[in-house]
């Protein structure tokens, strides 16, 4: 359970008729952070915080997301201040990412009413909870995005294989490259699996009716289910190919040790071929002797 510092945050400016334009924008930074040592030395105000999660309060309408799965997501931060907090947090960073993945989201306020359109969302005076909900949801649609991608190149390495199979009836892949194909698949499947928490809901919208239908909305807009199980899909179809390959490359070694198994017998006989050729010419010789 996450550890949540205030119920309530008052953002200043929010509460009144004038409308106000803010920009959430997310980044897949690494494969990792890790956030339980970036805690104890980042000194900005944390209003939550678990161990796969850390969401700050850096001033009035400014707002920083870091999440364990390598993501992290801006509300109120200039350009300037994204690259430096980019060198902040990069020792805390595992394989980080030279070209990153990214997203972005507007935030209208004072509107009468939720009205959810293209990257954007129109809404009253949010709170904090909602900001933070909606950063959330911003920051999943760039992880689904980054294993979506993922998920395509192991799709795109599949068909080359399976290509070659229809044309010539084999597959190019020794013993060493299926297993570094296998390798690739599992550690997504891994990641992703451990990674499946990031996709839930939040547990202030179980208990919190506007929150839960303000996650409903955003899950909708982003389409973050059916874009969850197209990655499912596309790791199923893998992990089938996976298989066959499997299995075609140890028909493959079984044929090969049948072939060296005959090839030895048939060296076996030649040379008791051999011998007993070899002891007859002798045998004759002797006796041509006597």
């Amino acid at each position: 359970m996450g550890q949540r510092i205030s119920a309530r945050y008052v953002i200043q400016g929010m509460e009144s008729s004038k409308v106000m334009n803010l920009k959430v924008i997310s980044f897949q930074i690494a494969d990792s952070i890790d956030v339980k040592l970036f805690k104890g030395t980042f000194p900005a105000t944390i209003h939550y915080s678990d161990t796969d999660e850390l969401f700050y309060i850096i001033e009035n309408q400014k707002f920083l997301y870091v999440f364990k799965y390598g993501i992290v997501c801006f509300l109120g931060y200039s350009e300037t201040e994204q690259a430096a907090f980019f060198q902040v947090i990069g020792p805390y960073c595992k394989n980080l990412f030279e070209q990153r993945l990214s997203d972005e989201f507007d935030i209208e306020t004072d509107a009468p009413t939720i009205n959810y359109g293209y990257n954007k969302i129109e809404i009253p005076a949010p709170t904090i909870d909602e900001l933070r909900l909606i950063m959330l949801n911003v920051s999943q649609s760039v992880a689904l995005d980054y294993y979506n991608q993922q998920t395509n190149s192991l799709l795109e390495e599949t068909n080359s294989h399976t290509q070659l199979l229809e044309r010539k009836g084999k597959i190019n892949m020794g013993g060493i490259k299926l297993k570094k194909y296998i390798g690739r698949t599992l550690n997504l499947k891994n990641r992703i699996s451990a990674n499946l928490y990031i996709f839930d809901s939040p547990e202030e919208t179980w208990e919190n009716e506007n929150l839960n239908k303000l996650d409903i909305g955003l899950k909708k807009t982003f389409d973050l289910q059916a874009r969850f199980r197209t990655i499912q899909e596309g790791l199923g179809i893998v992990k089938e190919n996976m298989e066959l390959f499997k299995d075609l490359l140890q028909n493959r070694n079984s044929n090969t040790l049948e072939w060296v198994i005959i090839i030895l017998i048939l060296v076996e006989v030649i040379n008791n071929f051999l011998v007993i050729q070899s002891v007859n010419e002798l045998s004759s010789d002797s006796f041509a002797i006597l």
